[in-house]
């Protein structure tokens, strides 16, 4: 026998193999420094862009009004309707007109009609702009909720904050630029889709189905190993990012990898922000009374308010707030009072915080539901869905306030004077923001897709 030649024993081997996966990890290790000095130098995708032209909106919140809100019973005063009321409408089968148990008023300059059910929102009449023709393409809740949020109900596309972020990035690196507060039903309606996975939205809090509509107070969990410091957190992420960066290299091309590399920096960052900004207890007891925290009806929407005015306060581009369950069958003027009730005070307190704190002129709200609301009575006391014709409204972020825009026939069925579908609506939100929605694509399987198709009309005339 050779008395150079060596077999080593099955435990031998086993501990030379573990140290040869120990040395290559550690080899790994000792280049990620370099890595992490490229990767910052790289531009972020979430770096502040420029926007196609001049923009007066710099972020948006969009108060999401899950289900169908009667815009027969809040923003689209209809007397001929409460005059007919009883009498057989002639549209579905022998069904009756049915009018508004509520009263309406005009408030403001503007003298706009708004319902007795938004007693505070209707003090600031005169910065909303009523879209009172709006329509949809379908009247049931998951296809149109889909085209509310992503402009398409036939196939998962990016959601209007994935575009917004997309196209403008963010200003604070330290924070998601698209966050959704409590969000809406469906992942896919603050998804990205196809563009890289950064540009989703963050959810704060459960799902409204798993809260069963339940808006308390929202949380962002998981952000940070209480069992790690920061230091071995660094470490761990270096690592992991040195081999997803293997497989872009190897690949050459791969958005979803880039984004989750991208996700797992921004995680790490908003450690030192996102809990500061989710303690509300540094807020005046004034600005909590302003939102209706101090009162059991307002608690819930009004904390989402007030965390949604810091946010944008902070850098963020785009904030979804969703209050759900407005669905209005049967029991309507009890049910529409319990949802208004809910969010009258605390939308309007968001306004006036934005005003009070000269945000409000380059901050866009929208408020939107899914569809409307038929004016002929389901049941007894209810209404069924109506995508032909509802009312949305958009305040701030350079609109025109105190004004209507659009309208439905004289009993609110559908709608008849500079109709709006979703895809304007939305190609007049980038438009405020800068954004030519025309312009704004991005190349996938071949194709150039953007928010509204090919389809889409800026709204010009309600822009100030």
């Amino acid at each position: 026998m050779n008395s150079h030649s060596f077999t080593p024993s099955r435990r031998q081997a086993l501990k030379s193999l573990s140290t040869g996966f120990a040395y290559s990890a550690f080899a790994g290790l000792s280049t990620l420094q370099s890595q992490s000095a490229r990767a910052s130098a790289a531009i972020s995708p979430l770096a502040p862009k420029e926007p196609h032209f001049p923009a007066t909106a710099k972020r948006v919140i969009f108060l999401c009004m899950e289900g169908g809100p009667s815009h027969l019973d809040t923003f689209d005063y209809k007397p001929r309707l409460n005059k007919d009321s009883g009498s057989v409408a002639g549209l579905s089968g022998e069904a009756k007109w049915l009018g508004s148990p509520f009263e309406f008023q005009q408030h403001g300059q503007s003298g706009l009609p708004i319902s007795e059910l938004y007693p505070h929102l209707a003090q600031h009449a005169d910065d909303l702009c009523l879209v009172n023709g709006m329509h949809t393409d379908l009247p049931s809740h998951p296809q149109a909720f889909a085209q509310l949020h992503t402009g398409n109900f036939q196939f998962v596309r990016p959601s209007l904050g994935a575009w917004s972020l997309y196209g403008l990035g963010t200003e604070n690196q330290n924070l998601p630029g698209f966050i959704t507060i409590n969000p809406p039903t469906g992942a896919n309606n603050y998804g990205a889709a196809f563009l890289p996975a950064i540009y989703q939205g963050t959810p704060i809090g459960s799902s409204l189905r798993q809260r069963r509509y339940d808006t308390s107070a929202a949380s962002m969990p998981n952000i940070q190993n209480s069992k790690l410091s920061q230091e071995q957190q660094r470490l761990q992420l270096d690592f992991i990012r040195s081999l997803n960066q293997g497989k872009i290299d190897k690949e050459v091309h791969n958005p979803q990898v880039e984004g989750v590399i991208e996700s797992f920096e921004l995680a790490f960052r908003m450690q030192s922000e996102i809990p500061d900004l989710l303690d509300i207890e540094s807020e005046s007891q004034a600005t909590k009374n302003l939102y209706g925290i101090d009162s059991e009806a307002t608690a819930k929407f009004g904390r989402q308010c007030l965390l949604a005015r810091r946010f944008a306060e902070a850098g963020v581009r785009f904030i979804e707030i969703t209050h759900g369950s407005w669905d209005q069958h049967r029991n309507l003027e009890q049910a529409l009072r319990d949802n208004t009730g809910a969010t009258d005070k605390p939308i309007a307190g968001l306004l006036a915080d934005l005003k009070q704190r000269d945000m409000l002129k380059d901050t866009l709200i929208i408020w939107s539901g899914e569809f409307g609301r038929t004016p002929y009575a389901q049941g007894e006391d209810g209404r069924d869905h109506n995508n032909k014709g509802f009312s949305a409204w958009m305040a701030g972020g350079g609109v025109r306030g105190g004004m209507r825009y659009g309208a439905t026939d004289e009993h609110g069925y559908q709608a008849v004077e500079n109709k709006t579908h979703i895809h304007d609506l939305h190609a007049t939100m980038l438009h405020l923001m800068g954004l030519d929605h025309t312009r704004l694509t991005y190349n996938y399987a071949g194709r150039d897709f953007r928010l509204t198709d090919v389809y889409g009309e800026v709204m010009k005339d309600v822009i100030a």
